[in-house]
């Protein structure tokens, strides 16, 4: 079987590379990019890099620090600079607005709300249990405009889920009994 001739082949003139649509070709994949490439006969470093100072001897150069004594101050560090004094420290405390719950809270029929999505109708009844939260927030902050407004809308969603919860009821019934009576 000749490849050049192969069927399930590419078609003669085709190439790998992508059609270069007026860009140039991306470099060759070099992977000792930005390093000098290996020299012939390297060989690897070895594994063993001995034991690790222990601590309290000098290490690395430097000289060990007297055990027990405290550290020096005013002796220079780094560039020849003098550790800067310590300023006595002053902390800053954010301020914190504290708001006084309603004296008098507003009801917010969380109860309600509770029974009319699990017992009545469930999407009215997590709209009323989240407008009652929302009272119940209100009512803490001090905010009793809010509390009123959430706490009216989620008493008239209770209503409303209880009504249809009792509606679906009733009907449920009455399909039951005239199926009963055909039977």
């Amino acid at each position: 079987m000749d490849p050049e001739k192969s069927t399930n082949g590419p078609p003669m003139g085709w190439t790998d590379g992508k059609s270069p649509m007026d860009q140039p070709a991306p470099p060759p994949y070099n992977p000792y990019q930005g390093y000098s490439q290996p020299v012939p006969g390297y060989q690897p470093p070895p594994q063993d890099f001995g034991q690790p100072p222990q601590y309290g001897t000098a290490g690395y150069g430097q000289q060990p620090y007297p055990m027990g004594q405290p550290y020096p101050t005013g002796q220079p560090y780094l560039a020849g600079q003098m550790y800067p004094p310590q300023p006595n420290t002053v902390t800053v405390q954010p301020t914190v607005f504290v708001a006084q719950p309603l004296a008098n809270p507003v009801k917010d029929y969380l109860g309600f709300s509770i029974f009319t999505m699990m017992c009545c109708c469930l999407p009215l009844g997590i709209a009323a249990l989240i407008y009652s939260i929302s009272a119940r927030e209100a009512n803490h902050v001090g905010n009793r405009m809010l509390a009123e407004q959430s706490s009216r809308t989620a008493r008239t969603l209770n209503h409303v889920g209880l009504g249809i919860g009792i509606g679906a009821f009733i009907l449920m019934v009455v399909y039951a009994a005239v199926m009963a009576s055909m039977f």
